[in-house]
């Protein structure tokens, strides 16, 4: 008997470990089959309840994640040549099916009875966010059209879809594509021993057939971000740092992976599906989903946050200027000066640096420092459960999330760069949902996965303080997925919240690594194990707001040009998205951008990915999210009894809700009252 399709298992923890790329076509092509008889009979039914219309639905939706979201998931962590092939040959059908499922007219009209009917009154919040979200995503999935209009909505939906994923694999294979190798031991001067053996380990991984040693070389860096950053930070050698600069801002902008078409073509794209819906634009069709009521309120917290951060950025970039002056530098700064003397002044301003940092942060402490947070803030352990699921690679961890004895949720965590297969980033996934199937409920598993850097020999992996915060962003998030009580699949855990909130409960964790108790929680001197000295713990708090005005305005500018090729922006006129992306650049950057500079074609979030319109919602969900924080700072930090109360209220309102209820609604019943710009500003040192 012939071995069953991984992809059609129908119970337990997807056999993550078993999927090949031969198994992807097949098995997405019979679960369609499956799912399309499934919905055809629901339709059939004439179904008027929420039994008999609403379950199945979500049954659907359930086992459309295990069935296409460990192929999303694997095109993330273990990309090949193979699984793209599959990938990319069912796509096309997926997208067909996700259309007719929300374009079904029958189901649709159901969905209507079911909201006027008296049962109305008897569902919980849950239940009738589920009715409305499904009836919002099906009029802007083109319900409404028809004849030659449904047809060229559909053919829109899938070339997006098709040049979204394409862009997504230029920005990936032109990040891998790219190599600098540094043969000559007096260019390694100045470079932090851990970078050197980083980039030691990646020659010899790259190039297995050639001699390699930190002190000796040769060393290789890359695009991705653990080889990047540090080169540019601590290279002496200024023309390698413009020359690998050059290569960032010009990523997937020419040759074999190229974006520049891509872009245009997706805008215009975007620009037709909006009016065939009947918006204005496609960020009015954007935000019919979001929290922002319109563009102009994004605009308005804009506003506001460049008039606290215009001033101080301009600061910042003088101060730079005078350190490289001083240190003798003849050239005018340029950006690829910048991370190099903001890190001189970093370490001459607040005497320390980021390689001091790393022996204290070995990864396995920060996992006990950030999973003991758990407990005092939300009640709940986490404990390593290695051997007890698939994995897709040996570096892979899983994890048990427990409630008292109960066990409530699972955890896994890819945590390392893996240039040649990963993407770059940090993201959370759901591996599965919590809902209840066939009665039966279904416990969450989430994805963590980073980039951070890899162990070096027999030591862990040493952990840069902004991996660390890294870590706690993408485990807010799935603390999210994991603690949620809502029952209702497309409402549970980070499903059904909007856009712009979903960011809150990551951000938030984010703060904790600014907490005395907790951070010296999980630092832990590699060699010896003495935890981060108080003058080093009070250097770090100070440097927190360091260059703080000029990371907000480069956001904002993200996001500023992220809407202004949404929203008023006439894809056949003569300005091009370039055109667009270097006016707002002006306009907005201290240093003048490169003529050259290409951003958009490596702009993953909004081009190959779901930020479209929407990149604003980083900053608005941090307005709110250190709102929430300044309650913990209110209720005092070092008050335990009082922390452990507020957690439980944060719990049971951000965490356990979800998409369940109206975000500003959930919010209102944590805080008691609307979010305000002014924590986040203190935090900023901009207030």
């Amino acid at each position: 008997m012939p071995e069953e399709n991984p992809l059609l298992v129908t119970s337990g923890i997807p056999p993550l470990d078993r999927i090949k790329p031969s198994d992807v076509v097949p098995g997405v092509r019979k679960a369609l089959e499956t799912l399309t008889a499934r919905l055809e009979a629901i339709e059939s039914s004439a179904p008027t309840t929420w039994d008999d219309l609403v379950e199945p639905l979500e049954e659907i939706d359930a086992r459309m994640e295990r069935v296409w979201g460990p192929v999303g998931h694997l095109m993330g962590v273990q990309n090949s040549d193979e699984l793209r092939e599959a990938h990319d040959t069912v796509l096309p059908e997926v997208v067909a099916f996700d259309l007719r499922l929300r374009q079904s007219r029958p189901i649709f009209d159901a969905l209507e009875s079911i909201r006027a009917s008296d049962a109305w009154e008897t569902f919980n919040t849950a239940q009738r966010r589920v009715i409305e979200l499904k009836l919002r995503g099906a009029r802007n999935a083109g319900v409404g059209l028809d004849g030659a209009q449904k047809e060229r909505f559909n053919e829109i939906e899938r070339e997006l879809s098709e040049l979204s994923t394409k862009f997504s694999h230029h920005v990936l294979d032109a990040t891998k594509a790219f190599e600098l190798i540094i043969d000559d031991p007096d260019d390694t001067e100045g470079w932090p021993d851990t970078f050197k053996q980083g980039a030691s380990q990646s020659h010899q991984q790259a190039k297995p057939d050639v001699t390699t040693s930190p002190e000796t070389g040769p060393w290789r860096i890359t695009l991705d971000a653990p080889s990047l950053l540090p080169f540019l930070q601590h290279s002496r050698r200024r023309d390698q740092r413009e020359q690998l600069y050059r290569a960032m801002v010009t990523r997937a902008a020419g040759g074999p992976f190229d974006n520049s078409q891509i872009v245009p073509k997706m805008l215009r794209l975007r620009s037709e599906k909006a009016k065939l819906l009947g918006f204005d634009d496609f960020a009015a069709l954007s935000l019919d989903s979001k929290m922002a009521p319109s563009v102009a309120a994004v605009e308005e917290m804009w506003a506001e946050l460049e008039q606290a951060s215009r001033k101080p950025a301009e600061a910042d970039l003088e101060d730079l200027r005078q350190l490289a002056a001083d240190s003798g530098q003849a050239e005018p700064i340029a950006h690829w000066d910048v991370a190099f003397w903001a890190e001189r002044l970093r370490e001459k301003r607040f005497d320390f640096t980021d390689e001091q940092l790393r022996p204290f942060f070995p990864m396995p402490k920060v996992l006990d420092g950030m999973f003991g947070l758990t407990e005092r803030l939300f009640g709940v352990t986490i404990k390593p459960a290695d051997g007890e699921a698939p994995i897709w690679h040996k570096d892979v961890r899983f994890f048990h999330v427990y409630d008292g004895s109960e066990q409530i949720a699972s955890l896994y965590l890819d945590p390392y760069s893996r240039p040649h297969e990963k993407r770059g980033g940090a993201w959370m996934d759901q591996c599965l949902s919590r809902c209840r199937q066939e009665g039966e409920l279904q416990l969450p598993i989430v994805y963590l996965c980073c980039n951070g850097t890899p162990p070096v020999g027999e030591k862990p992996s040493l952990m840069t303080f902004r991996e660390v915060e890294t870590l706690f962003h993408e485990f807010g998030h799935g603390l999210q997925g994991m603690l949620t009580t809502v029952d209702h699949f497309d409402v549970a855990g980070t499903y059904g919240i909007e856009w712009d909130a979903v960011e809150i409960a990551s951000q938030f964790m984010e703060n904790w690594c600014y907490h005395k108790p907790t951070l010296l929680g999980m630092t832990e001197h590699v060699e010896t194990g003495e935890p981060l000295p108080d003058d080093l713990f009070d250097k770090l708090c100070k440097a927190r707001t360091y260059r703080a005005a000029s990371g907000m305005l480069r956001q904002m500018t993200y996001g500023m040009t992220d809407m202004a090729l949404h929203h008023g922006y006439d894809s056949d006129g003569e300005e091009t998205p370039d055109d667009v992306s270097m006016r707002i650049n002006q306009r907005m950057s201290i240093l003048p951008p490169l003529p050259e500079a290409r951003q958009l074609c490596a702009f993953s979030h909004i081009f190959g990915g779901g930020y479209a319109a929407g990149y604003y919602s980083y900053k608005w969900s941090e307005v709110i999210s250190a709102d929430a924080f300044a309650a913990f700072e209110e209720a005092g930090l070092d008050d335990e009894a009082a922390i452990k109360r507020l957690g439980e209220r944060y719990r049971e309102t951000i965490l356990a809700q979800g998409g369940g209820q109206d975000p500003m609604d959930v919010y209102h019943d944590f805080r008691g009252r609307a979010p305000s710009t002014e924590a986040l500003l203190r935090h900023y040192g901009l207030a």
